[in-house]
């Protein structure tokens, strides 16, 4: 028996998904009301981000609060014990209303939804910055120093996750990251044994200044919160010990800010003197180190972009690669490291040079608003993540398709060789399939462009990710270009994985 549109496996795991999701929403409820001894009357999933943490806005009784699900245990542990110290340090942070390390839920003040980095949208105007705005940074800033020096001290590094600091072992980390999910995902050219060398260097030279201070790891505008005229600071879960220099670059040079030079330059002055006030500073040296470490920290973020936008085909990331690169060119136009890294400066030429990097996530057809993404997959890999923010899309399974991949011929194919899709045009009833696929499909699409929605997921998966899913792929990705003025941005998988794409 054939199985058409929304299927059986479809439904199970969306069952399976309801139950987990009223788990987590009672345990969160039970830790509302032993807080607040009121009953939880609204409970809200919060839009996601670039973590696999998912945040709730918990209202009743006229109180609200944050909850948070984590499977992660190590980085709960990391964030509560970190919270807790620097509560009583009287730093900026969310007071913990309680906890359930079983239930990996826990419960924190409501900051409300101001970040630093939509007040920067909202406040900007035609590139220029408002005095307003600059103040924000600077009073961000002041409060970093205070983080990186009180802050450290008397902290429990142990808890930190995964390392307690920020060593050449995190560094080599972060380079091979870049190296796997942005270089190679864009088939950059590049001697393998040059670059891995050029790592060995940069990392030494990074360390050679002072590394104990605490590092926020990921201090920037996203994770700073304005609620009732204040700043709050949140996501410091990744914290451990490291240079100082790190966290100042990571919310100077955030891809996305996009902050002029010159207010880099003028913020970076004024950190100085604030760090001036807790400890001795050697400016030149220290500004030395603050482009490498710059230079790192760019790095970092280009490999998150490319696992983000590449891999896990998130266009809000791929979005930002553009950004990033422009930071890249900037700073290689500043920095003068006293080391050569020669196969790692051709790989940033490279980048450079290369127009895709600059438009990434831009090119659209014209007026199209929406984004379909149509991807294969395996089964036996799990399903694919959701790559929206507001949920939902199609999950279709291929597996009532004749497969192709149990006869000998076709192992080593694809759904992109003529004798598999002769097969399954020969063997299988794919064409009443695909019929029933465009049907359910289009309907969402026109609603979506009516409704001005921009993203819509369509996903088959098969049981290899090889031969049917790819087929029924690569057909709703031609079928969506041709009617619809929309995006299309189709992605294998399995195949992307083993390099099978072409």
């Amino acid at each position: 028996m054939h199985s058409y549109g929304i299927n059986y496996m479809c439904i199970f795991a969306a069952g399976k998904r309801n139950i987990l999701n009223t788990y987590k929403k009672d345990s969160l409820s039970a830790l509302f009301e032993k807080w607040s001894a009121s009953p939880v009357e609204h409970i809200t999933a919060l839009p996601v981000s670039g973590s696999y943490r998912e945040y709730f806005r918990l209202e009743g009784g006229g109180k609200t609060a944050i909850g948070v699900y984590n499977l992660d245990q190590k980085e709960n542990h990391a964030f509560l014990t970190f919270t807790r110290h620097f509560h009583q340090k009287g730093l900026a942070v969310p007071e913990i209303y309680g906890e359930n390390t079983a239930d990996h839920t826990y419960l924190l003040e409501d900051l409300g939804d101001q970040t630093l980095f939509q007040y920067l949208f909202a406040a900007r105007k035609e590139g220029e910055f408002p005095v307003a705005l600059e103040y924000n940074y600077q009073k961000a800033l002041e409060e970093l120093v205070l983080f990186q020096t009180q802050g450290g001290d008397g902290l429990d590094y142990e808890a930190c996750y995964p390392r307690a600091s920020f060593d050449r072992q995190s560094m080599l980390w972060d380079l091979n990251y870049f190296k796997y999910y942005f270089l190679k995902l864009v088939r950059a050219p590049f001697d393998e044994q040059q670059i891995e060398e050029d790592f060995e260097t940069f990392a030494t030279y990074l360390l050679q200044t002072r590394h104990d201070f605490f590092l926020y790891r990921d201090f920037q505008a996203r994770n700073i919160m304005i609620h009732e005229g204040k700043h709050y600071f949140i996501d410091y879960q990744g914290g451990r010990k490291g240079a100082l220099q790190y966290d100042l670059a990571s919310l100077l040079y955030q891809a996305k800010a996009n902050l002029p030079e010159e207010l880099r330059e003028r913020l970076l002055h004024h950190y100085l003197d604030a760090l001036e006030k807790q400890i001795e500073v050697d400016r030149e040296e220290f500004t030395q180190f603050y482009y490498a470490y710059v230079l790192m920290r760019t790095i970092q973020v280009l490999g998150a972009y490319g696992f983000r936008g590449f891999y896990e085909r998130k266009t809000h990331f791929l979005e930002s690669i553009p950004y990033a690169v422009r930071n890249l060119e900037s700073i290689l136009g500043k920095i003068k490291l006293p080391i050569e890294i020669p196969g790692l400066m051709k790989c940033f030429e490279y980048i450079i040079e290369h127009e895709d990097f600059r438009s990434f996530g831009h090119i659209k057809p014209e007026n199209a608003s929406l984004v379909v993404s149509v991807q294969s997959f395996s089964y036996k890999q799990g399903l694919p993540e959701d790559g929206t923010e507001h949920g939902g899309g199609y999950m279709f399974d291929c597996r009532g398709l004749h497969n192709p991949g149990r006869y000998q011929p076709y192992k080593k194919l694809t759904g992109r060789d003529p004798e598999v899709i002769r097969f399954l045009h020969e063997q299988s009833d794919v064409e009443h399939y695909l019929e029933n696929v465009f049907a359910l499909v289009s309907n969402s699409v026109e609603r979506y462009l009516k409704r001005g929605f921009t993203y819509l997921a369509v996903n088959f998966g098969c049981t290899g990710g090889q031969h049917r899913s790819v087929y029924c792929a690569d057909r709703t990705a031609q079928y969506l270009s041709k009617k619809y003025n929309v995006t299309v941005d189709l992605f294998h998988r399995e195949q992307e994985r083993k390099g099978w794409v072409n």
